[in-house]
């Protein structure tokens, strides 16, 4: 972790310029800041915009979050933090330095670009998230976010999945955290309904989120929207997931491909146990990352590889006679390495393909 110098850091971003301003979250406003050999970074700032006592507040959850992301490892599904200011005994100018995520947030990605994102992405995604929420809960220290949502799902420049906004993380064996925690705190619609007291913080109240977030990618719809009836993503999804109608929940701006339909039923089971107003229903993320696991869908997600390969070929040769000659190969000999299931996972593909003829 570095130490950067504060006026380093307001030259960085034009003296917090608002033409730099990325975005606001919870507790502070977030620049873009350009440090010498024009390395781009993002840089927190706490709000000091309202009373004396929110504005400490702010400052609390802003020490709080670099209190957490300084006792975190490096992990490629976490943002990475890479330092803070000077404190010169003011806590308006102590400021957080972390990694610049140039291409937006997940809850940008599903509720404002007007391109939705293809099957496979929302897959991968949603594994990233598992695999985020697992390097917390099985950290030591602990840690549970707290505020698990698509706005604090933030992409790099490669357009991976990683999780932001510590404010409200709890360091679960830190003893100096639990002030921070005595009130519950959170998302409205993402936030656990049965985390009323501190009494009931655990790490099943990320599941709860993790679970909203994943009903969120596969519709598209908005957590809480009063339009629909019922306003909650979670009252609307989970009763048709009980019925079994669960393509009345998929995203209906771009058709689901036959071979992604197992995969996107799988999740929707998580989400629907994620979401139990049961907590001891819910699965651990351990659970879910190793049923993921499991089901195929960590090699199945990279399959557009396979398909752009396949489509370049098709160019060139008459999908049925691709798939005859597939057919012939097979891939059965003791030397091929692709799974059983990623062979039948293949087969799927080129099924979906040949009917583009």
């Amino acid at each position: 972790m570095d130490v950067f110098d504060y006026q380093q850091l307001v030259k960085a971003t034009g003296s917090f310029s608002p033409s730099r301003l990325l975005g606001k979250g919870s507790h502070g406003s977030i620049y873009k800041g350009i440090l010498e050999e024009n390395k781009l970074v993002a840089i927190k700032k706490s709000s000091s915009l309202g009373t004396d006592h929110v504005s400490a507040d702010n400052s609390k959850k802003l020490e709080n979050e670099i209190s957490v992301l300084s006792s975190l490892h490096e992990s490629p599904y976490v943002i990475n933090f890479l330092g803070t200011s000077l404190y010169h005994h003011n806590s308006k100018n102590r400021v957080l330095v972390m990694e610049f995520m140039p291409n937006g947030s997940l809850h940008d990605l599903l509720h404002v670009d007007a391109t939705p994102p293809p099957w496979p992405k929302r897959v991968e995604i949603a594994i990233q998230i598992a695999r985020a929420v697992q390097f917390l809960h099985e950290g030591k220290p602990l840690v549970i976010h707290r505020d698990i949502k698509s706005a604090n799902i933030l992409f790099d420049i490669n357009w991976k999945a990683k999780l932001a906004d510590f404010g409200l993380s709890v360091l679960q064996e830190d003893s100096s955290s639990h002030d921070h925690a005595t009130q519950p705190a959170g998302t409205l619609g993402y936030l656990d309904p049965s985390y009323t007291t501190p009494s009931k913080l655990s790490t099943k109240i990320d599941v709860f989120s993790y679970g909203v977030v994943l009903l969120e990618i596969i519709s598209c719809q908005k957590v809480i929207d009063v339009s629909r009836s019922p306003s909650s993503i979670v009252e609307w999804a989970v009763p048709l997931i009980e019925e079994q109608r669960l393509m009345e929940i998929c995203d209906t701006r771009i058709a689901l491909p036959t071979f992604m339909e197992g995969t996107i039923k799988h999740l929707l089971y998580v989400a629907a146990r994620c979401v139990s107003c049961k907590e001891e229903n819910r699965p651990s993320i351990t659970e879910i990352v190793k049923g993921m696991d499991k089901n195929c869908l960590v090699e199945r997600v990279q399959m557009p590889s396979w398909t752009s390969f396949m489509r370049s070929v098709i160019l060139t040769r008459r999908p049925r006679e691709l798939a005859e000659q597939w057919q012939q190969a097979k891939c059965e000999d003791a030397n091929c390495d692709i799974s059983k299931g990623m062979k039948a996972y293949l087969w799927e593909i080129l099924a979906y393909i040949t009917t583009l003829e």
